[in-house]
């Protein structure tokens, strides 16, 4: 099913019922998100059935592709859309592609969901035929079209004609209990793509600082998501890793440590040893002369000037590791270096289909729709990071065959890369239609006095004192609230690297990327409102209900199967509402990547928990003794539910929970 070239074949010529029954379950299974839009039967029409078919191959696969399925968790949204898709062809036929608009309710009274598609189709209505027809009308043949389904219990029209929507009890407990049965599912997505996301991307010899943050922790979120999603993602590091900058620094090297090449410098701090580098080259004009023929050396591959390159790439490789660890990034590193060898026959491609300018010495493309062009080749004959970038782009496009490109990079970046991408689409490389290359932009870290966030000094923040300072906080936070008595020293230190590290991710992915957001300690170690911490001490709270009822792992997975959710008291039916949004929540991001909305839904799963808590009792206990009288085991289910669904959104935040805070 996940072929691009997808072959059937039978033993015997098929009847024409079998035709339209097969057909129409490949159609199902298609709308439903499990088989790619390649599939056809069209084959099976052949009247003197020359081709021989095997049926029985394709019955397994569309009965290992409904077993998938079952397992998914359910997006509402989805299938009420594709509800009231049906309704609103039924009743106006002759429309194409009317508004579907479909929404969780903001409130109780107006049902779980709502269609507010009825005024969008009255403007259509009135546009193209003329016709003056009210939205409650509208509204009216809708609801009188809608199919019959398992998930509606009933519906009401609202006002001017909205559509409320109230879901069947039994239908969302089913669900329920199909989560806590089948564990965490994605939702069906369609075919496996190959998703290539372009982060973090760090320069060689300068330390990481708190602008490869964002990058770094939005493009691994990212990553995780399309991974659960069930692609297959590779996540590339684009580092600096090239360029005329190392000329400088083999050439120091040279002058510092003579014996290189048989003796490991011992540079230990690089940052320091590119500055040295880089004031000889400002100020001594025989160093500038000899770091320019080191350039030339380096790039005509002498081995030698190979050798001292790699040597300070890994004293470079090794600091990023360390950030890497601790933020458990996960990377393949592909620099600009990997791409030199392709540069050639991008520049004449683009020659030989005449899009090449000579303009003063140096080799430009103008593409439509941008002013500035691209220089793809200097005029010393140099390439450039838009040459570079043209080649990391199409070499993703033709060798990894990419049906997704996601490039995690700052705003500032914007026209650069849209140019860069256009120049793809100008020379053919690829079809926006079909494929899909976006660049996933965000704003910068600000200090809390709103401007670029900077050391006292005045320097750039350095990434690896940013999360040690938040390893010191997160201990001292922990021990004002007197952890360091009830926990464990290992406990005590899991509890640290948890909140340290997951307060300062959340805070990233709990803003909208495409903003600028405000870097504080104190708002994100804070335990109240949309902070890691809150959450993260919400969820440990969750796990120890079972636990102090003494229910165990296992216990719970037998009530699982054998217990019916009841969903009778207001606050069990919300929350029980709330965790299966889940899915719809994912889908939407896979589409927008904007990963806040996964940190406002887990915040606002854990508040509806905490209503429920404090309104149902899970265990109830004698007041006198305290010994546990009755344990509400469908309410520890719910229980349940909720922190399996928290504990998979923390992962694709790339958050570690604990157990005991």
């Amino acid at each position: 099913p996940n072929s691009k070239n997808y072959c059937v074949t039978t033993d015997f010529a098929l009847q024409e019922n079998e035709i339209k029954s097969l057909t129409a379950e490949v159609e199902r299974l298609k709308n439903f998100g499990c088989l790619g839009a390649s599939l056809s039967l069209e084959g099976l029409r052949d009247e003197n059935a020359k081709l021989k078919y095997r049926l029985n191959c394709l019955r397994k696969s569309l009965q290992d592709e409904k077993s998938k399925t079952t397992k998914s968790m359910i997006n509402i949204n989805s299938c009420l859309q594709e509800i009231f898709g049906a309704a609103i062809q039924a009743a106006y036929p002759e429309l194409e592609n009317p508004p579907l608009v479909v929404t969780p309710s903001q409130q109780p009274k107006f049902g779980d969901y709502q269609c507010n598609s009825a005024m969008g189709i009255t403007q259509i209505l009135l546009k193209t035929k003329g016709q003056k027809v009210s939205p409650r009308e509208i509204a009216e043949q809708i609801v009188k079209n809608i199919p019959a389904n398992e998930c509606i219990e009933k519906v009401e029209i609202a006002g001017p004609g909205f559509i409320n929507v109230h879901l069947r009890k039994d239908f969302v407990s089913k669900q329920l209990s199909s989560l806590l049965v089948n564990g965490v599912q994605p939702p069906a997505v369609g075919r496996r793509k190959k998703v290539v996301v372009d982060f973090s991307a760090p320069n060689i010899a300068k330390e990481m600082h708190v602008g490869h943050l964002r990058s770094t922790i939005i493009g691994e979120s990212m990553s995780r998501l399309f991974e659960f999603a069930g692609h297959d993602v590779l996540r590339l590091n684009h580092l600096g890793d090239w360029g005329t900058q190392f000329g400088m620094l083999i050439a120091h090297l040279q002058d510092k440590f003579p014996d290189y090449l048989t003796v490991s410098p011992p540079i230990g701090d690089l940052q320091a040893f590119y500055k040295e580098s880089k004031k000889r080259f400002d100020t001594e004009e025989e160093f500038k002369k000899r770091a320019y023929q080191c350039v030339v050396l380096l790039q005509s591959k002498n081995p030698d000037f190979i050798k001292a390159w790699q040597l300070i790439c890994d004293v470079s490789r090794k600091e990023f590791q360390k950030i890497y660890k601790c933020l458990d990034i996960t990377l393949i590193e592909r620099g600009e270096s990997f791409y030199q060898d392709m540069m050639k026959d991008v520049v004449k491609e683009f020659e030989d289909k005449g899009f090449v300018q000579v303009d003063d010495g140096r080799k430009i493309v103008f593409v439509p729709g941008f002013s500035v062009p691209l220089t793809i080749v200097k005029s010393d004959g140099g390439y450039t990071y838009d040459t570079s970038d043209l080649a990391a782009l199409k070499h993703r496009l033709s060798e990894e065959k990419a049906d997704t490109i996601i490039y995690v990079v700052d705003s500032g970046q914007s026209v650069h890369l849209q140019t860069v991408y256009a120049a793809g689409q100008m020379i053919g490389w690829y079809d926006p239609k079909v494929t899909r290359v976006v660049h996933a932009a965000f704003g910068v870290v600000l200090g809390e006095d709103k401007k670029k966030f900077k050391t006292r000094s005045g320097d750039t923040v350095r990434l690896m004192d940013l999360l040690e300072e938040g390893l010191k906080r997160a201990m001292d936070k922990l021990k004002d609230k007197e952890r360091d008595k009830v926990l464990t020293a290992e406990e005590l230190q899991a509890a640290q690297t948890s909140v340290a590290f997951g307060c300062i991710k959340y805070a990233d992915l709990s803003h909208n990327r495409l903003n600028d957001y405000v870097f504080s300690f104190d708002k994100m170690l804070d335990d109240r409102g949309n902070t890691a911490a809150y959450l993260l001490y919400a969820f440990t709270r969750i796990r120890a209900i079972a636990r102090l009822a003494n229910i165990d792992e296992q216990m719970l997975r037998k009530a699982a199967r054998e217990e019916v959710l009841i969903l009778d008291h207001e606050k069990e039916w919300k929350l029980g509402k709330c965790i299966l949004r889940f899915p719809e929540i994912l889908q939407k991001i896979l589409e927008d990547l904007l990963l806040h909305t996964l940190c406002d839904y887990l915040y606002e799963l854990a508040t509806t928990f905490t209503e429920f808590y404090d309104n149902c009792y899970c265990v109830e206990k004698d007041r006198q003794s305290g010994q546990i009288v009755k344990v509400n085991m469908w309410r520890l289910l719910l229980c349940e539910a909720t922190a399996i669904v928290m504990a998979k959104g923390f992962d694709i935040l790339g958050i570690k929970p604990v157990q005991r805070m």
